[in-house]
């Protein structure tokens, strides 16, 4: 148990050895680190579920969890076929038992020959087993409409920092992109954009790292979808800048154009515009006109 500060001048008293990891001493990331779906509600529930068990009487019988999606904490049978294959793959003594299926049979003894020993037992490469990486790939592949996808760039993972089933969780695919990206210091610190409302664990992902949460929102009215120009106001909130104002710096710097942003003159958010106060030499008009057009669709497929 991490103690704090004012722990240590009664540990001294009592002549123990201070501890080496305390709340103040731990590092700062880790202790910035929050997941929603387990906060203090989730933990008085657990104490409710207790009380319950203990004969403590409430104005209930039961606390239904209806706050994570656990669908099978709450009773939802699971797939038949992926528990038979399973079951299989784990004890393939079973492979001769007439209880199972021939189809689960079949995909058991398919997943088992690519095991080193024909055993799930048995350590695979960092990537994966090659079986299931080519399996993948004829997935994507079959999925994007023919675009060829190679099992050699097939790297299976877990998607999320969180193996309850490891006595010591492994690196998450999340985990694993991010670290690759995440740099810098104070205002060069990677930011991450993610949409919001946001699942808890990608944020506690980034404050892990100590990189910036950039938030954006999605539109609910079109079901949910990602607008460019949100994630324009995104990135321009970071940075302290309008939306028009950031795209008309970045103008400058790449084009050497200099424009007028409309958020200056209070324009309303959404309605931005740049205007040039005095037309250019007709000569300087059409390259103008074309690094305009060719920045414009720079930018928009760099945040889109």
């Amino acid at each position: 148990m991490a103690m704090r500060a004012g722990d240590h001048s009664q540990v001294a008293m009592n002549g123990l050895k201070e501890k080496v990891l305390t709340l103040d001493t731990m590092n700062p990331c880790v202790r910035k680190v929050e997941y929603a779906v387990r906060g203090p509600i989730v933990l008085r529930a657990l104490e409710l579920e207790q009380e319950l068990r203990q004969g403590v009487k409430k104005p209930f019988t039961e606390v239904i969890r209806a706050n994570i999606g656990d669908a099978q904490a709450m009773g939802q049978k699971p797939i038949t076929f992926l528990r038979q294959v399973l079951a299989l793959c784990v004890h393939p003594d079973l492979l001769n038992s007439p209880d199972f299926p021939e189809d689960a049979k079949r995909r058991a003894e398919r997943i088992l020959q690519a095991c080193g020993g024909h055993s799930l037992g048995a350590y695979s490469i960092s990537s994966g087993i090659q079986l299931i990486r080519e399996d993948v790939a004829r997935y994507i592949e079959r999925r994007d409409g023919g675009i060829p996808a190679d099992p050699s760039n097939i790297y299976l993972c877990s998607p999320w920092p969180h193996q309850p089933c490891l006595p010591f969780p492994s690196p998450s695919g999340l985990q694993t992109v991010l670290k690759l990206l995440v740099a810098g210091e104070g205002r060069t610190r990677t930011g991450v954009l993610i949409p919001i409302p946001q699942y808890p664990l990608s944020s506690a992902a980034l404050a892990e790292l100590n990189a910036v949460q950039v938030d954006y929102y999605l539109d609910e009215e079109r079901a949910w979808a990602l607008d460019v120009a949100e994630l324009r106001r995104a990135l321009a909130q970071e940075l302290g800048l309008a939306p028009d104002m950031f795209f008309c710096l970045r103008l400058l710097e790449e084009t050497g154009i200099c424009v007028v942003p409309g958020s200056g003159f209070g324009q309303k958010e959404g309605t931005y515009h740049f205007r040039m106060t005095i037309l250019p030499p007709l000569e300087k008009l059409r390259p103008l006109l074309e690094k305009l057009s060719q920045f414009h669709a720079k930018f928009t497929r760099e945040y889109s």
